[in-house]
């Protein structure tokens, strides 16, 4: 099939993009600079500009599957989340309505519609706290919460009206070296200053990013999803959980906890990405028949080392 993925450049599109490839799948991957990057083999860019189907459209006519992955990082680029200013949570939530619209008017456009649609979306559509989230749970009130509800799911419903199947990931952080939140937890304890964040009593749905990129495929491959599944490790673990486990697989103590109130004083607002958290539940996933490779923490992470 022609694959074509939104945001392809990035963390899980990159990887995404190489396994398809590797399946013998035709891929392309849409970006701003298309240039700039070096792709997997196997795999090619088609310049666009986050906002329209100008130059790439076509392409949907007779593609097995559009993957949106696109969107302003939430967190921002460097190894401590950035500020949510007004104009970065403007560009977070516009980055991802613009980026689905662009993928309805090249559906509308193409005479043989796309097989599937996937939809990226987060697990911060949920609320915080200690009970276990499902698919059919309301959304929470804090500003990703919104961006979920009022942006980024809606923003494709439209190719349902099109006889296109849309399938909607609700996913965790993703465990990777590449990026997302491994990579400075693991500095922290190389310098022997890792431990807990605020209380540690936080969940943390979590997921590794082979898991992730295989439950993305499955889903665009399996003709029976169809609507919202949460995508995470079926064992979440609490903030606590998570720097003891690190900790112990690199040899190093859990010793320097860093309190709620500093973190919120240096971060601000998304500071509740890391003192906050949701448990969520993915026996819908599972039921499907998806299978994960790495199901708990600690071996996730011994692979994630290589320890």
């Amino acid at each position: 099939m022609r694959a074509i993925i939104t945001g392809g450049t990035g963390l899980i599109g990159s990887r995404l993009a190489a396994s398809l490839a590797q399946a013998g799948h035709e891929v392309i991957v849409l970006s701003r600079n298309p240039d700039k990057h070096a792709l997997p083999q196997g795999v090619r860019a088609e310049k666009w500009d986050a906002r329209t189907a100008a130059g790439w459209g076509h392409l949907a006519d007779g593609a097995g599957a559009i993957i949106n992955l696109a969107g302003e990082n939430i967190s921002g680029t460097g190894a401590l989340p950035a500020r949510w200013t007004t104009e970065r949570k403007q560009r977070i939530a516009e980055s991802r309505l613009h980026a689905g619209q662009a993928v309805v008017e090249a559906v509308r456009q193409a005479a043989n519609k796309p097989e599937v649609v996937y939809q990226a979306s987060g697990s911060d559509y949920y609320g915080w706290g200690d009970r276990l989230f499902t698919e059919n749970d309301a959304a929470g009130d804090a500003f990703l919460a919104s961006v979920v509800t009022d942006a980024w799911e809606p923003a494709t419903a439209a190719v349902e009206a099109m006889g296109v199947r849309r399938v909607i990931g609700r996913q965790g952080p993703v465990m990777s070296m590449d990026g997302g939140p491994l990579p400075f937890s693991v500095f922290q304890f190389k310098l022997f200053a890792g431990g807990r964040l605020g209380s540690g009593n936080q969940w943390m749905s979590w997921i590794h990013i082979e898991d992730a990129v295989r439950a993305i495929q499955y889903l665009v491959g399996n003709k029976q999803a169809q609507g919202v599944y949460n995508i995470a490790a079926p064992n979440p673990v609490t903030n606590k959980e998570f720097t003891q486990v690190l900790g112990q697989v690199m040899g190093r103590p859990t010793l320097i906890p860093a309190p709620a109130f500093a973190l919120k004083l240096a971060l601000g607002e998304i500071s509740a990405l890391v003192l906050e958290g949701q448990r969520i539940d993915v026996q819908k996933l599972r039921e499907l028949g998806f299978t994960f490779n790495y199901p708990d923490l600690r071996l996730a992470l011994l692979d994630l080392l290589k320890r």
